[in-house]
């Protein structure tokens, strides 16, 4: 279903000026940059993690550090936030590659 962008008349000629496109294709853009930065940060998170652990998600799964750790919240957390940047990535992806022709 396409999605009608219907902007205030005060926008219309800045976002022309400024990203050098009609509205419709502006949008595919900021979309898509929106994707690409989420999956960006997505992916420091994933570094910064593995950087702290010194081994991947599965390998601190596999270890029990949640439980080794007595439930830290800070270890607990970082679990979480972990599984969470790496469904992001997955996801993320996923989008990207079926936006692809866009692009």
């Amino acid at each position: 279903m396409p999605v009608s962008v219907k902007l205030p008349a005060e926008f219309q000629g800045i976002y022309e000026d400024l990203f050098k496109q009609n509205p419709e294709e502006g949008t595919i853009h900021l979309v898509i940059n929106e994707l690409r930065r989420r999956l960006v940060e997505y992916k420091l998170m994933d570094k910064t993690f593995r950087e702290r652990y010194k081994i991947d998600f599965d390998e601190f799964k596999k270890k029990r550090l949640v439980e080794k750790s007595a439930h830290s919240y800070d270890v607990e957390k970082d679990y979480c936030d972990w599984e969470l940047a790496l469904d992001g990535i997955a996801t993320i992806s996923a989008e990207l590659k079926k936006l692809a022709r866009y692009a």
